[in-house]
């Protein structure tokens, strides 16, 4: 597939001192769904707001399908749509006013009535924004990307502050889009949603990415596929994260707020060793889960961060 999106060599100083982007690449295909994922300050923001036109970089290059910024911003903003984290809407005008001023934007854009539809905001038609609940305002400012008729879509958080229903029902939309052969871009801190929307995904971190792949690979990368978390009381014999690493099967070890946690391949064959190596250890087993390997996993192996640590 061609590229959707392509950056070279991105980089945005602010004052000549804070390097929020420094040298970062990336290459989106159309037709697929791609993540960005980082903590807060990671440079994401910058690098999207960069790509969406909003601001001009320090260096680099930027082409989304074939075009650029400097020679054809009139006709990106044709095939765009936007939502951000936080969109400001116009609380005096009603839900189909807010969308039907929004398709006059576009050269061809598509029906209010159908994108409200979509939303599931109709019966929200002739309400005021003002008196929208938060989860509806967030699919009120999703409605605004789409109805301009987009064939890249840049969702910054879409779900936050949606209910769970709602939440699904954005994902529909999203895949929907995907499938008719848009393009996203996407960044969220829920995991699970990167992990089922994004066919891939790059991790950033210091204005730079670090890692970059589709779900199931960055996972595979960790060494392991479980994770096994526990919590211990007592008195140690000794360096008792030197016993967990030999424990059978055990790929990496990490303390996180009280709880060890190992990264494993066969959890059937560690918590059998595990349960010894507490006994021997002289510490009584507190609490004990297993789960899958998770991308929040992934992240805080390469970073030593979790992605909402400020």
């Amino acid at each position: 597939m061609a590229a959707a999106i392509q950056c070279r060599d991105l980089r945005k100083t602010y004052d000549g001192k804070v390097e929020a982007v420094r040298g970062l690449n990336l290459e989106i295909e159309a037709g697929e769904c791609f993540g960005l994922l980082g903590p807060n300050g990671a440079g994401k923001t910058t690098t999207i707001e960069i790509l969406e036109g909003l601001l001009a970089p320090t260096s680099g290059q930027v082409t989304i399908l074939g075009q650029t910024w400097k020679d054809d911003a009139r006709e990106l903003r044709e095939v765009m749509g936007i939502s951000l984290q936080e969109t400001r809407l116009s609380e005096k005008l009603t839900v189909f006013e807010t969308v039907e001023l929004f398709s006059g934007f576009y050269s061809r854009p598509r029906a209010p009535l159908e994108v409200l539809e979509q939303m599931q905001l109709t019966e929200k038609a002739d309400a005021w924004v003002g008196k929208l609940s938060g989860g509806q305002r967030q699919r009120l400012a999703v409605a605004t990307a789409l109805v301009g008729n987009p064939k890249i879509l840049f969702l910054d958080e879409p779900t936050t502050g949606l209910d769970p229903q709602s939440r699904r029902q954005l994902w529909d939309t999203i895949r929907g889009f995907q499938q008719a052969g848009g393009t996203v871009l996407l960044t969220t801190h829920y995991m699970d949603e990167a992990e089922r929307l994004c066919d891939r995904l790059a991790i950033v971190d210091h204005g730079q990415v670090i890692a970059e792949g589709t779900p199931a690979d960055l996972i595979e990368r960790l060494g392991g596929h479980h994770m096994v978390e526990f919590q211990v009381s007592g008195n140690s014999n000794g360096d008792s994260a030197n016993v967990w690493r030999a424990l059978p099967g055990v790929e990496s070890v990490r303390q996180d707020n009280g709880f060890v946690c190992l990264n494993v391949h066969e959890p059937h064959l560690t918590i059998p060793a595990l349960l010894v190596a507490v006994e021997k250890e002289g510490q009584h087993l507190l609490h004990l889960t297993t789960r899958q390997a998770s991308l929040e996993d992934v992240f805080v192996r390469l970073t030593g961060r979790h992605l909402r640590e400020e």
